[in-house]
C-alpha cells in the first residue's frame, strides 16, 4: 500500500518538477526524458541481470512495443507541454477522464457489455467534456489527448503482456535514436539548453530518467501485492494532486463553469467506482449450493 501511494503521489507531483527544467522547451525535455529513462531502466535491469526477455521478443511483441512507444511519447510530450505552459488543471482533467476512456475502449475493442451505471458514468463524462468545451471556448484538447493516449497505451500494453520495466526499456530503445537526433539538431542550431543553462539544469534534465523509473518500480511493487480494486482507487491520487497544484500553487483560473465540468467528471468517477466495487463483491460471493434430492422433493 505504501508503495502504491508513493508511486501515484510522485506522479501527482510531476507538475512541480518539469517546469524546473526551463529554459529547455517541451521537445528538449521530452527527448532527454526518453534517453535518460533508457539509461535508468537499463541500470535497473543490469543490476537484476535480467536480459533473457530480449531474446524472447517476437516480431508481434516488437511491433506492439513500437506502437506503445509512439503513443506514450505523445502522452509524455503533451503532459510536459501542459504543465510548463499553465495547463496543469486541464492535464489533471485528462487523467480523471482516463478511467472512462478505458471503459469505452473495453466496449469498442473487446465488445464488453456495460452495466447501466457504467453507461451513466460515460454519459456524465461526455456531458462534462461539452461543458468544458464551452468554458474553454474550444474542446479540452490537452485533456482528451492525455486520456486517449494513455488509455490506448494501456490497451497496447495489454496485448504486449510484458512487465513494466522491460516494456519501458524496449519503448525507450525504440525512441532513443530519434530523441538523440532531435537533441543534436538543437545543439547544432544553438538552441539547446542542456550544457548551456548551468550545471543544475543539466542535472535536472538527466534526472528525468530516474524520476520516470522510480514511481514505475514502486507501482510494480504495489501491483503485485495489493488487490486491483485498491490499486484502482489509488489511481485518483495523482490527478487530485495535479489539480491541487494547478489550483493552489500555479494559481490557474477556475471559473464557475469549469467547476461545473469537473463536478460532472467527479460524479461520473464516483458512480464508476461504486459500481465497480459492487461488481467485485458480487464476483467474490460464493455461489449458492445446489439443492439436494430431498430438498428438491
Amino acid at each position: 500500500m505504501a508503495a502504491g501511494i508513493a508511486a501515484y503521489g510522485l506522479w501527482g507531483l510531476f507538475p512541480l518538477y518539469w517546469p524546473l527544467l526551463k529554459p529547455a522547451g517541451s521537445g528538449e525535455v521530452l527527448a532527454h526524458r526518453i534517453m535518460w529513462s533508457l539509461v535508468a531502466v537499463a541500470v535497473i535491469l543490469g543490476v537484476r541481470r535480467h536480459w533473457r526477455w530480449v531474446r524472447e521478443l517476437t516480431p508481434r511483441t516488437i511491433a506492439l512495443l513500437a506502437l506503445a512507444a509512439l503513443v506514450i511519447s505523445a502522452n509524455w510530450g503533451t503532459y510536459i507541454y501542459a504543465v510548463t505552459t499553465g495547463h496543469t488543471i486541464e492535464a489533471a482533467l485528462g487523467y480523471f477522464i482516463n478511467p472512462l476512456i478505458s471503459v469505452l475502449l473495453g466496449v469498442l475493442v473487446f465488445r464488453e457489455r456495460l452495466r447501466p451505471w457504467q453507461w451513466t458514468a460515460i454519459g456524465l463524462g461526455a456531458a462534462a467534456v461539452l461543458v468544458l468545451a464551452v468554458d474553454y471556448g474550444r474542446p479540452p484538447w490537452v485533456a482528451l489527448v492525455l486520456a486517449c493516449s494513455f488509455g490506448t497505451y494501456g490497451l497496447v500494453k495489454k496485448f504486449a503482456a510484458m512487465p513494466s520495466a522491460e516494456s519501458l526499456a524496449a519503448e525507450t530503445a525504440v525512441l532513443f535514436l530519434p530523441a538523440l537526433a532531435f537533441v543534436l539538431i538543437l545543439e547544432g542550431r544553438g538552441t539547446a539548453a542542456f550544457g548551456h543553462a548551468g550545471a543544475l539544469n543539466a542535472l535536472l534534465l538527466a534526472s528525468g530518467g530516474v524520476v520516470t523509473a522510480i514511481p514505475l518500480m514502486l507501482f510494480n511493487t504495489a501491483a503485485t501485492r495489493i488487490p486491483m480494486t485498491v490499486l484502482g482507487m489509488l489511481q485518483y491520487l495523482a490527478p487530485v494532486l495535479q489539480f491541487l497544484i494547478g489550483l493552489l500553487i500555479q494559481h490557474e483560473p477556475m471559473p464557475a463553469s469549469r467547476w461545473a465540468g469537473f463536478l460532472l467528471v467527479w460524479t461520473a468517477l464516483v458512480i464508476l467506482t461504486a459500481d465497480g466495487l459492487r461488481a467485485a463483491r458480487r464476483a467474490r460471493r460464493p455461489a449458492a449450493p445446489a439443492p439436494t434430492a430431498a430438498e428438491a422433493a
